[in-house]
């Protein structure tokens, strides 16, 4: 199926949907069935995980949303009358059946003129940072989840929606069995946080030789790995400096926290070369989705310098290690055209996160942020990368 107009298809990396309230404990064992609940707060439905009430996504139902793109004018061009956030999103709606079904999701790609895209969950994002302390309780709930995609959504739905399990690594034996179990069922891409691995002992970086099984595992089962953006526990630093115990807040930004957004992933990324797993297990397929770029360059340029000074200290050069095994999908508003001279246009994913509000209303529109690319490497960023780590 050809795109609209144009001579090749498009291959999203970045869509969303939107789970209803079954979706985290629809499969969840009755042990754990206190873990999560969704309860009554002035008239307003939250979700509450192990009885402590979180903000972290203000209505966890999805029954109202933002509309698509909502914040797109926001982020291009920025808030010089300074609106609030309600101001910025605008008259909300319903949600619509391809927001919470893939037979409705399908037509609707149609319509946008997308053949095929990943699709992440979006509640999921909140789960393992509220239970870093039960590794167990975790790896229970993910596992819930993970059953109720597979049930409402499939892992690959036509070959054309790709919705990503999400594994959690606390527990190895746990985090491989999840992967295969995954895979069985058809999937060809998960979703793995980008953050430290919680654990008893406290957390450490996924990127050490204890994880490398796991790894291996991904490779010989050559599944893509996204790590999408999401809560990776760094409120805790900032809250830190503002006197606060505040969760992560996304709709509710300050400008301390804005100066660090991209902290999570900029580290994430450090771990795999300085912790090695890029090294240890060649193959590995990396997706960062949702985490923009502009600290691409600036990582870069520090690895390269630490590289320089402590060559002892890595298993080869991290910088090259990165541009050989990291794809990133960069931010619509960002300058594409100067990432794709930093990593290669081999390493570049058209993400619209649609229907989310800060991403695209139409995701055909990323293509204005590459009009000044060749139509081979438009091909490549806008679905032919994506496709060869799929394929």
């Amino acid at each position: 199926m050809a795109s609209r107009e144009l001579p090749y298809p498009l291959f999203d990396a970045d869509n969303h949907l939107y789970e209803p309230e079954e979706a985290l404990t629809k499969h969840l064992p009755e042990e754990y069935r206190g873990a999560i609940q969704y309860v009554q707060v002035n008239g307003r439905t939250k979700i509450a995980i192990r009885g402590q009430i979180s903000e972290y996504i203000p209505n966890p139902t999805f029954e109202v949303v933002a509309r698509p793109g909502a914040m797109e004018e926001y982020f291009r061009v920025g808030n010089p009358e300074g609106k609030s956030r309600r101001e910025i999103f605008g008259e909300p709606m319903r949600s619509i059946p391809a927001f919470r079904e893939p037979g409705p999701r399908l037509e609707l790609l149609d319509e946008l003129g997308v053949q095929r895209t990943l699709m992440f969950p979006t509640l999921a994002s909140l789960i393992e940072e509220r239970m870093r302390d039960d590794p167990e309780l975790i790896h229970a709930v993910i596992h819930s989840l993970n059953e109720w995609l597979h049930e409402t959504w499939g892992f690959n739905y036509k070959d054309r929606i790709f919705t990503t399990p999400v594994i959690t690594l606390p527990i190895l034996d746990k985090a491989i069995a999840e992967l295969d179990w995954c895979v069985e069922r058809g999937a060809r891409a998960i979703l793995v946080r980008p953050a430290p691995v919680p654990g008893y002992g406290g957390s450490r970086s996924f990127a050490l030789p204890e994880f490398d099984p796991f790894w291996q595992r991904a490779v010989e089962l050559d599944v893509l790995v996204a790590m999408h953006s999401s809560d990776s526990g760094y409120a805790r630093y900032t809250s830190d400096w503002e006197g606060s115990r505040s969760e992560m807040l996304p709709f509710k930004p300050n400008a301390f926290r804005l100066v660090s957004e991209w902290r999570p992933i900029q580290d994430a990324v450090a771990a795999w070369v300085c912790h090695g797993a890029l090294f240890r297990v060649p193959g590995l397929k990396i997706a960062l989705i949702e985490n923009g770029s502009a600290w691409v360059a600036p990582l870069l340029d520090t690895l390269a310098d630490a590289y320089k000074k402590m060559p002892q200290d890595f298993l080869g050069d991290p910088v090259q290690a990165v541009k050989d095994s990291i794809h990133v999908s960069p931010f619509y508003e960002e300058d594409l055209g100067e990432l794709v001279e930093l990593i290669g246009v081999d390493r570049v994913l058209f993400g619209s996160d649609y229907p989310h509000p800060e991403g695209l209303a139409d995701p055909y529109t990323y293509l204005n942020a590459i009009k000044g690319l060749s139509e081979a490497d438009q091909a490549k960023i806008m679905g032919g990368n994506l496709a060869r780590l799929m394929s």
